[in-house]
């Protein structure tokens, strides 16, 4: 299972022909301590770079965006009652929601785990 990420922050990982997606180690150090999540309905259509949930922190409220186009399939609904493990473990245990893409081809177009360390590099 290949882990990829968008500009945004978000990471998406497929695993059969679901993907699980979430907000990269990196967006989670910069929200500081997560206090609430707002994920999608399941059966939602979400486009690829569209907003798909909305994670807020002490700091500020920030959009998360779908890194592919498809249909929410699951949520974490364990997300609800305890948003700080988005913060504990943002690329396991901290996911969003996963969605069936309708483009699986658009996960290849993503950066994989180094272009996106060498992008962070670009942002300090």
């Amino acid at each position: 299972m290949t882990t990829r990420y968008t500009k945004d922050h978000e990471w998406i990982r497929l695993d059969g022909d679901v993907a699980t997606v979430g907000i990269s180690e990196h967006a989670q150090s910069a929200l500081g301590d997560i206090v609430y999540v707002e994920l999608p309905e399941i059966g939602r259509q979400v486009e690829q770079g569209g907003e798909a949930a909305v994670v807020e922190s002490v700091k500020a409220a920030s959009d998360v965006y779908a890194p592919v186009s498809g249909q929410v399939v699951a949520v974490n609904e364990a997300l609800d009652g305890s948003p700080a493990t988005i913060n504990e473990d943002a690329e396991g245990k901290g996911w969003f929601f996963r969605l069936k893409p309708s483009s699986p081809a658009q996960i290849d177009a993503l950066m994989t785990a180094e272009q996106y360390k060498e992008y962070l590099a670009t942002l300090e």
